[in-house]
C-alpha cells in the first residue's frame, strides 16, 4: 500500500510538512512556507531558491580562492589558462609546467576532498539532528568522529595483526571499513543511551557522546604508546584534521561512497520534515519511522567513517552549517540539507586555505579553524536552548 493510501484523511500530503516549533528538542517552525517564522516571531529573511543561488556562487568563488592560494601561489591568469585550454578557449602558454603540475597533482586533489568532507559531514549534521529532533547533534559532539578516529587509528597501529589474506583483499579499503565501523558502533550506542519512552533526550545524548569521546580517545591514546615513530605521526595526524593527505588514488576509493551516501541521504527530506512532528504524528502520513532511523544513523556514520579515515577529526562543521542554513531560510529540510552540504564545502575550503596560508611555507592544522569558529556557535545554542527553557518555550 502506498504511502497516500495510508494518509489518514484531511491530513497534509508530506511534501507539505514543516517541523513545528518545540521546546526544548524541536528545532523548526511552522508548517507555512510562505510566511515562516522563529520563535521571537521574525519573518525569514532570504528564500531558498536566492540562498541556494548564493551558496552555490559562494562555493565557487571559495574554490577559485583555495586552488590560487598556498605556499606556491597560482595567478588567476593561469588557473583560468589551465581551466579554459583542454577545451581550446586559452593559450597554453599562459601557465608554466610547475603551475600544472601542483594545480594537477596537488590543488585539485585536495579542494576536492575538502569540498567532499565539508559537505558530507554538515549533511550527516543536518540529518542526524532531523534525526534526533534536537539542534546539538553533531558527529563530533556525540562522539561519532572520535569512534572513527579510532577505528582509523586500530587500522594503523594494528592493521598489521589481520590475517595476510585479509589484508589482500581489503587493500587500501581496510582503513575507511575500520573507520566506519567504530562510528557506526559509536552511533548506535549513542542513539540509544538517547532514547526513551518519551522520546530522544538532548541531556542523555549529550552525556553518552561525553563518554564515548572519552572512551575513543583513551583508546587512541593507548594505540600511541603501541605505535612506532612512522605511526605516531600518521595518530597525531588524526587529532588535528587535515586535507593535505588528498591524491587521486584515495579519492578514487572515498568520493563514490560519499557521493552515493550524500544521495541517499538527501533523498530523506521528506520524511525529515514529518518526523519533526513527532515519530506517531510521521507514523500516520505513512512514514516507515524506524526504517528512517536506521538509513540516516547507517549512512551518516558511512559519511563520517569514510570521510574522517581521510581528514582526521573536523569538528563543528556538521553542527554550524545547517543551523546557519535554518536560521536564515526556515527548518524545511528541503533547503536544509542541500544548503548545508553547499555552506559545509565553502567552510572547509575557506578553512584549508586560512591553514595552508596563515603561517606559509608552514601549514596549521584545519581543524583548528573549524573548531575555533564552531566552539563559540556551539555555546551560543547552548545559551539559546537555555533562555527558551526559561522563557517556557
Amino acid at each position: 500500500m502506498s504511502a497516500a493510501a495510508r494518509e489518514p484523511a484531511g491530513a497534509p500530503a508530506i511534501d507539505a510538512v514543516l517541523p513545528r516549533e518545540r521546546a526544548p528538542e524541536a528545532t523548526a517552525q511552522p508548517p507555512d512556507v510562505r510566511n515562516a517564522r522563529d520563535a521571537r516571531g521574525t519573518p525569514r529573511r532570504v528564500s531558498a531558491g536566492a540562498a541556494l543561488a548564493a551558496l552555490a556562487v559562494a562555493l565557487v568563488a571559495a574554490w577559485i580562492v583555495a586552488i590560487g592560494v598556498g605556499a606556491f601561489r597560482i595567478p588567476p591568469a593561469a588557473l583560468a589558462g589551465m581551466l579554459l585550454a583542454p577545451i581550446g578557449l586559452a593559450d597554453p602558454d599562459s601557465f608554466t609546467a610547475q603551475e600544472q603540475a601542483v594545480f594537477t597533482a596537488i590543488r585539485l586533489p585536495r579542494t576536492v576532498l575538502a569540498m567532499l568532507a565539508g559537505a558530507g559531514l554538515a549533511l550527516s549534521g543536518a540529518v542526524l539532528q532531523g534525526l534526533f529532533r534536537n539542534p546539538l547533534a553533531e558527529s563530533t559532539v556525540i562522539g561519532v568522529s572520535s569512534g572513527a578516529m579510532l577505528g582509523a587509528a586500530l587500522a594503523i597501529v594494528a592493521g598489521h595483526l589481520l590475517p595476510q589474506a585479509l589484508r589482500a583483499t581489503l587493500g587500501p579499503v581496510t582503513l575507511p571499513l575500520a573507520a566506519f565501523v567504530c562510528a557506526l558502533g559509536v552511533t548506535l550506542a549513542v542513539w540509544r543511551f538517547g532514547r526513551s519512552a518519551h522520546g530522544t533526550s538532548v541531556a542523555s545524548m549529550l552525556l553518552a557522546g561525553i563518554a564515548f569521546n572519552a572512551i575513543a580517545f583513551a583508546g587512541v591514546g593507548f594505540l600511541s604508546v603501541m605505535a612506532n615513530d612512522e605511526q605516531l605521526r600518521n595518530l597525531t595526524f588524526w587529532n588535528l584534521g587535515s586535507v593535505g593527505i588528498a591524491t587521486w588514488h584515495w579519492l578514487a576509493v572515498v568520493a563514490p561512497v560519499a557521493i552515493a551516501a550524500g544521495i541517499v541521504l538527501l533523498r530523506l527530506a521528506v520524511p525529515l520534515n514529518a518526523l519533526a512532528l513527532g515519530a506517531a504524528e510521521a507514523g500516520h502520513l505513512g512514514i516507515d519511522v524506524a526504517r528512517l532511523e536506521r538509513t540516516g544513523i547507517v549512512v551518516s556514520a558511512l559519511v563520517v567513517g569514510v570521510l574522517v579515515s581521510l581528514t582526521g577529526v573536523i569538528g563543528f562543521v556538521g553542527l554550524l552549517a545547517p543551523h546557519a542554513i535554518r536560521l536564515a531560510c526556515g527548518p524545511d529540510h528541503r533547503v536544509v540539507l542541500p544548503g548545508a552540504a553547499l555552506l559545509g564545502a565553502t567552510l572547509l575550503l575557506v578553512a584549508d586555505a586560512c591553514a595552508r596560508t596563515w603561517i606559509a611555507p608552514a601549514e596549521l592544522p584545519v581543524g583548528v579553524f573549524t573548531t575555533l569558529i564552531g566552539a563559540p556557535f556551539f555555546l551560543w545554542l547552548l545559551a539559546r536552548a537555555k533562555r527558551s527553557l526559561a522563557l517556557g518555550g
